[in-house]
């Protein structure tokens, strides 16, 4: 039996009325919350080659982390490779490079990927990024249906604010159709959909403006899974969302819990979802990296500590914490491990995992929860009357004139503003400023790291069979000319011929396109 540190005996929740565990699943998915199951630690990790980064992930499991997460570097999320024109000077250098299934061998050596579940933060190219990962298990003996994970996939919100596409948004989201299709049939312990507010919150939306987007976008892929012939039940339950935790402390408990009161009543309401799994909004969290301050960078551990406690006490099922020098840099190994065990004193000193939802019915709580709610039914509205009764229809019109961008756009500068003009204290930028100095050890990626990524690429390349991997190219070509199939096969196909990333973009590009933004004045 749970207790506080005095010895006072705690049941799993308190309530007079709806509990956590009932629909709409507002105040929590289960009624014994963290009790049963704490949140997978799950810490954001990935730089240089593929070798580095395989180095930091089992540091971090022998640190306690429960959950890998992987950063790609830019050149990776854009579907380059890295002797590309456009990638010179960014390799390795936010995130890890990985051009063949080569490097994503090196990647997870070592990992038993039955045992943990990793997830990727790659969009565009994501369909790629799977079929390497599926391949690097398969050749260690572990079947793809017990992998278990999350792929980000969310390529609508990088039209809306995180900017990385390649293609155009209509072939965009049949690759993500495809992928939920396929791990549909085949993995079902995946999450092929990573929804993710995240990003649209670090580009300046408010709190209303990421819950709203985000989950707009989250009905946008459940039209078209069931366009694509998909009952809402088959996949719907292996759906799941990635919010910001940012540092208005309650008005971020408040979003979290009215998540999961929307996605249920609409998932159940307007797609006719009866299996009670597809009705329960899972999401991950990750501290606010745009509120990590260069100055007095220490701060920092402090901000984090509080957003994660917001995550933890709004229900999320997974955390990532952020460093506290990752405003200035790539996170040390130090750091690191200081913003885990920041989730490990949450977790095992606060008391914060002994009751489910221990905020709920507090008047403040729910009335934030309730406005919450309210300001994005106001957005969700604009949005099917923009798609003709169609929510997929009117994201795709919102990204089409740029409304979500301006709406971003609006909100980022209006929050500078107040900032600039010290209406918003930052501690340590706009007040409370002296003190600041003192230099931290800082992780660098040289440009020894980009030699050694070409060289491992041209070693590759000399080494496969080139005819294999023609033949998987056009292969991959017909396949996508002809829009009832699904495309997961032929690339898996081209990445098991070790056919490179930038390769198979360019064959998919072939058919359809790249996109380029409208820009709106």
């Amino acid at each position: 039996m749970a207790e506080t540190m005095s010895g006072i005996p705690l049941d799993p929740f308190y309530s007079d009325g709806l509990r956590p565990g009932d629909y709409p699943y507002t105040r929590g998915l289960h009624p014994t919350g963290y009790r049963g199951k704490l949140w997978t630690m799950r810490m954001f990790a990935g730089f240089g080659t593929a070798a580095d980064t395989n180095a930091r992930f089992h540091a971090l499991l022998r640190a306690g982390g429960t959950g890998l997460s992987t950063a790609f570097d830019m050149p990776t999320l854009m579907g380059r490779d890295s002797d590309y024109e456009w990638s010179e000077g960014e390799v390795g250098r936010a995130g890890v490079a990985v051009d063949t299934l080569a490097d994503m061998e090196d990647l997870f050596a070592g990992i038993e990927l039955d045992k943990v579940t990793t997830s990727m933060t790659i969009n565009g190219p994501a369909a790629i990024l799977m079929a390497m990962y599926v391949v690097v298990a398969e050749k260690n003996g572990v079947s793809r249906a017990d992998l278990g994970g999350t792929i980000q996939n969310d390529i609508l919100k990088e039209y809306q604010a995180q900017k990385e596409y390649i293609f155009p948004p209509r072939p965009s989201v049949r690759l993500i159709t495809d992928l939920i299709r396929f791990t549909t049939a085949e993995m079902p312990r995946w999450h092929p959909v990573s929804i993710s507010g995240y990003h649209i919150r670090e580009a300046g939306a408010t709190a209303a403006q990421e819950l709203a987007f985000t989950l707009a976008n989250g009905f946008a892929y459940v039209e078209a899974a069931v366009d694509a012939g998909l009952h809402v039940d088959d996949f719907a339950p292996r759906l799941s969302f990635f919010f910001n935790a940012h540092s208005d402390f309650f008005e971020e408990v408040g979003k979290f819990r009215a998540a999961r009161r929307i996605w249920a009543t609409w998932l159940k309401e307007r797609y006719g979802a009866e299996n009670p799994k597809s009705l329960m909004c899972r999401f991950h969290t990750q501290t606010a990296g745009a509120s990590l301050t260069a100055q007095q960078p220490e701060n920092n551990i402090a901000r984090v500590a509080i957003q994660a406690l917001s995550a933890v006490l709004g229900g999320t099922q997974s955390l990532h914490t952020d460093s506290y020098d990752e405003a200035l840099a790539l996170p040390t190994e130090k750091a690191a491990r200081i913003a885990l065990r920041t989730q490990q004193i949450l977790a095992h000193e606060t008391g914060a995992a002994s009751v489910a939802d221990p905020l709920g019915g507090a008047h403040f709580v729910e009335w934030i929860t309730d406005e919450m709610v309210r300001q994005a039914e106001e957005i969700f509205a604009r949005i099917d009357q923009l798609g003709n009764g169609s929510m997929l229809e009117g994201v795709y019109a919102g990204i089409e004139d740029g409304s979500f961008a301006g709406e971003i756009a609006d909100a980022a500068y209006r929050y500078e503003r107040e900032v600039n003009a010290g209406r918003r204290i930052i501690v340590g930028v706009n007040e409370f400023t002296e003190g600041d100095g003192g230099e931290s050890s800082l992780l660098s990626i040289g440009h020894d790291t980009e030699e050694l990524q070409l060289k491992r690429l041209e070693q590759v390349r000399s080494r496969r069979d080139d005819k294999a991997v023609r033949a998987s190219l056009a292969a991959l070509v017909q396949a996508a000319e002809q829009p009832d199939i699904n495309l997961m096969a032929p690339i898996i196909d081209a990445v098991r011929a070790y056919a490179t990333e930038g390769e198979i973009v360019a064959a998919l590009e072939s058919v359809f396109g790249t996109y380029v933004e409208n820009a709106v004045v």
